[in-house]
């Protein structure tokens, strides 16, 4: 595995992480605990997963939702703020994908040159660096 990357968990990514599901591909689970990278989870993510908790599609969820911060925190994991830069590069992408959450990851993952943890292959077409 390379090392001293920067990476960007996808919302999905950081909920299997957290939940120690296998779903999460050794691939990117290497990339996680390898200490010679730095993991970061996005602002958008605590939106995202507060949101679908809030609504209903995300039921087990209201500890993540209630210590989000301290459960980040305690995986060693820095937070990545929304920037003005962040929210403009994410609206002005012309694409389809109309999620506004993935729009942010995928604005900030290029903004901050780093890698997104994400087994989403729609990511690919969108000038960013994508680990699974």
């Amino acid at each position: 595995m390379e090392s001293g990357l920067r990476l960007l968990l996808d919302t999905h990514a950081l909920i299997w992480w957290l939940a120690g599901d296998e779903t999460l591909s050794e691939r990117a689970r290497a990339a996680i605990t390898d200490e010679a990278n730095s993991v970061a989870v996005s602002a958008a993510s605590a939106m995202e997963i507060s949101t679908k908790f809030r609504i209903g599609k995300l039921p087990d969820a209201p500890l993540l939702v209630q210590d989000f911060e301290m459960i980040v925190a305690a995986q060693g994991f820095a937070e990545l703020a929304i920037t003005v830069r962040h929210a403009r590069l994410a609206g002005e992408m012309k694409i389809a994908h109309k999620d506004p959450f993935d729009r942010l990851l995928i604005a900030q993952a290029q903004a901050e040159d780093m890698v997104l943890i994400s087994n989403e292959a729609l990511f690919d077409g969108f000038a960013v660096q994508r680990l699974w």
